[in-house]
């Protein structure tokens, strides 16, 4: 068994670090403490962070579990992108976007996703930088911004060619790469696009990447857990 201790406190500065040249300062200071800014995305979480966080998360409900003659829950994790894909669509398959397709507005001509319009009017959708985490419409998952707001961290090492190679049902790639590792081999995947990001990164299938030691003020996370085919309340009965 191997043990390592990472600090999950995200990076207050990443507003700064990201945008040397403008005034962020106040998203600095508050972001991660004001009450404003409660229900909005964390940001400023590399992928070890991410994945630590999983961790952590599970120890702590298999705990509450036992304390209450409860069985263990199945592992908290990032999801795969391959997950995360099937997640976004929300029954959707052939359609470029969570809620369908295949423009970015509804019939009233209203925004779908926080993103960057056109050439960069942010204020359009509705958000300057991030909004709160269930803002604008859930996909027919009652998942809210799959697409937009932030980029997400999936578990799987970034390949341009994964699908070439990967199984089609149960397609994962994995990979804990050393810090010795060649920096090809530190990178991570991420889905959905964010408020930074024009409209082809919101697409379902559009696929990026950054180093797994990396926090942006743009990219956070959500976990997933595999499901076991029965709901809690029928363990319980």
């Amino acid at each position: 068994m191997k043990n390592e201790i990472i600090n999950i406190y995200p990076d207050t500065l990443c507003w700064i670090h990201d945008y040397t040249y403008a005034y962020n300062e106040p998203l600095t200071r508050n972001y991660y403490s004001h009450p404003a800014f409660d229900n909005y995305p964390v940001v400023g979480v590399n992928w070890k962070q991410a994945t630590a966080f999983s961790i952590w998360r599970t120890r702590f409900m298999n705990d509450f579990n036992r304390q209450n003659a409860r069985v263990d829950a199945e592992d908290f994790r990032l999801p795969y992108e391959s997950e995360w894909e099937y997640a976004a669509r929300g029954g959707h398959d052939n359609s470029p976007y969570p809620w369908g397709g295949p423009y970015l507005r509804n019939a009233k001509g209203c925004i779908l996703a926080n993103f960057k319009p056109m050439r960069g009017n942010y204020l359009e959708d509705g958000g300057v930088y991030t909004v709160k985490a269930d803002a604008y419409f859930p996909n027919d998952f009652g998942l809210y911004n799959m697409s937009g707001n932030v980029a997400e961290w999936c578990s799987d090492i970034y390949f341009e060619n994964a699908y070439a190679f990967t199984h089609d049902l149960a397609s994962a790639i994995r990979y804990d790469a050393k810090d010795d590792d060649k920096d090809a081999m530190k990178r991570k995947v991420l889905r959905g696009g964010s408020w930074k990001d024009i409209g082809y990164y919101l697409q379902c299938g559009s696929r990026h990447w950054e180093f797994q030691d990396t926090a942006k003020s743009y990219i956070g996370f959500r976990c997933i857990q595999s499901f076991l085919g029965r709901s809690l309340s029928d363990i319980q009965k």
